[in-house]
This record gives C-alpha cells, sequence and structure tokens, in this order.
C-alpha cells in the first residue's frame, strides 16, 4: 500500500469512531444478555452475519471473476457486522429493533475476531497481492480500538447520563451520518479512476450480495419459525454492513480492497430501504405493531 493518506490515517478513524460511539450511546447491558433470554432469534442473526453473508461474497467474486483485491474487499464487506442504521430502518418497518440494536452491539465486538478471520482467508483463497507488513495482529488491534472501545465509551455514558444520552443521540447520529456520507466519499474519491473502470462489475457484485444476503436471511428467518419483525430485523441486519469498518480495515490491506465497500454503501440504502418499506406495509397488515427499544438510528455504516 501507499503512504497513508490523511483520509486513512485521521479522516476515517474519527469518522468510525463517531459512528460507533453513536451506537453505544443507543445500547444497554440488556441487549447483550438478550442472546440469553431470546437466544432464538440472536443466533439466527448473528448466524446470518458470521456464515451467510462472508460465504456468499467469496460465492459471487467467483462468480463474477473479480479481481483479486477486489475479492478480497467484496468477502470484507461481507464479514463485516451490521450497520447502526440497520436499527432504524428495522423500526420504521415496524420490526424487532431491540432484536436489530443487540445484533448490531453483538456483530460489531465479535468483529474484532470474525473481520481478521475471513480476511486472511480471503487473502489466501484469491492469492491477493498484498504488502507484505500486513499484521493480522495490527488488524485485530483496530478493530478493536475503533469498534469495542468507542461503543464501551458510548455505553458507559448512557448508564451514568441516560437522560443526556437519550436526548444528545439523535444530534451525534446526524453527525455520525455525515461522517459516514464523507467516508465513502473520501474512498470514492481516493480511487476515482479505480471506481470508473471497474464500477459495473463492481457494482453488481455489491448488488447481488447485498440482495441475495437479505433474501436468504429473511427467508432462513421464516424457515426458522421468527415472526414477521424478527425475519425482518434479521434481513436488514444483512443488508445494511458497517462499511466504514470495512473501508477502515480495508486501507491497511491495499486500497483498491476499499472500494467494493465504498460501492455497497453508496446504494446499500436504496435496497434497505425499499426492503423495510415494503416489510412495513406487510408487519402493518399483519397487525404487528412496532417492537422492542425505540429506534437508536445511529447512523453510519
Amino acid at each position: 500500500m501507499d503512504d497513508t493518506s490523511l483520509f486513512a490515517a485521521v479522516a476515517l478513524p474519527i469518522a468510525l469512531a463517531l459512528i460507533m460511539g453513536s451506537l453505544g450511546l443507543a445500547l444497554t447491558v440488556a441487549d447483550f444478555k438478550r442472546i440469553f433470554t431470546q437466544p432464538r432469534g440472536i443466533l439466527i442473526g448473528l448466524g446470518n452475519l458470521f456464515l451467510l453473508s462472508p460465504l456468499l461474497a467469496f460465492g459471487i467474486a467467483e462468480l463474477y471473476g473479480l479481481e483479486p483485491l477486489f475479492a478480497v474487499g467484496l468477502v470484507l464487506l461481507g464479514a463485516s457486522p451490521g450497520g447502526a442504521t440497520a436499527n432504524l430502518m428495522t423500526h420504521l418497518a415496524r420490526g424487532d429493533t431491540a432484536l436489530s440494536v443487540s445484533m448490531t452491539g453483538l456483530s460489531s465486538i465479535a468483529a474484532t475476531i470474525t473481520v481478521p478471520i475471513y480476511l486472511s482467508l480471503a487473502i489466501s483463497h484469491f492469492d491477493a497481492n498484498v504488502a507484505d507488513d500486513v499484521s493480522m495482529l495490527g488488524i485485530v488491534a483496530r478493530v478493536f480500538a475503533i469498534t469495542v472501545i468507542p461503543v464501551a465509551i458510548g455505553m458507559r455514558i448512557r448508564a451514568k447520563r441516560e437522560a443526556w444520552a437519550i436526548a444528545n443521540e439523535p444530534k451525534l447520529r446526524k453527525i455520525a451520518l455525515v461522517a459516514f456520507v464523507l467516508v465513502v466519499v473520501g474512498a470514492v474519491a481516493e480511487e476515482w479512476g479505480t471506481v470508473t473502470e471497474n464500477f459495473t462489475e463492481l457494482a453488481l457484485a455489491a448488488l447481488t450480495l447485498n440482495v441475495l444476503a437479505m433474501a436468504c436471511s429473511f427467508t432462513i428467518a421464516q424457515l426458522a419459525k421468527l415472526d414477521n419483525r424478527q425475519s425482518t430485523a434479521v434481513a436488514l441486519e444483512l443488508g445494511v454492513h458497517n462499511g466504514t469498518l470495512a473501508i477502515a480495515v480495508a486501507v491497511l490491506v491495499a486500497d483498491d480492497v476499499a472500494i467494493p465497500a465504498a460501492i455497497y454503501s453508496a446504494f446499500m440504502y436504496l435496497t434497505a430501504g425499499a426492503f423495510a418499506r415494503l416489510m412495513y406495509k406487510r408487519n402493518a397488515e399483519a397487525g404487528e405493531a412496532p417492537h422492542g427499544a425505540p429506534a437508536p438510528g445511529a447512523a453510519g455504516s
């Protein structure tokens, strides 16, 4: 990789810290305890995130014959945890917001382990030409620093100053959303030539991953007898990935690895939003009122 840019070294980590911190403000200890009190929905949702999504990414990269670095980037995106905006979309779709929040929080913590594992597997499988000094231990440390620590700080603030956190979380959510947009724009701008040259194949691969992941995860949730609210949350968790985290990790490997996540992030809200609208009508017709905690809406993905 070339010398680290100001974007990768400063702006990107700050943006992700804001996003993850805003997620932490929306989380409580009860969200993590839900894996013991409501295990079926959580385990199915996390199983889809940790297995279905990255494996689909491997298959789609092979199907479209992506160049090795792009293939690694697509797998990295597929292995990334759910984005916090999925919580807001789940709420708007009258889905199980509490389940969505729990999945986002748990998958963000687990990303410290799962993201480096799938990244390493993808680099090996696609024989990607990456810098010799890429350290998986360093990537683990970086993922921990830019996910777990900001989330923990946000949760600590929420626990100590709940009224303040609830009152200010919407403002921080907007700031985090702006930060996310700037991350995507920055990632695309830095590699504009490569993006334009490969946009069609990468857009098709990213769109295929997005739609297939949501469709398959929703089907699995329904077959597992989860209700429509829970199935909505599970599907949206796979439709709105934490693209900022994927980009932050990707730039440690090679600039081109970040491009699939940037392209995916540019349109994932359109497909996820369309699905949320469809499920809103379906859940409303079934008489399924909004369920779970108030929408945290921590932005960003």
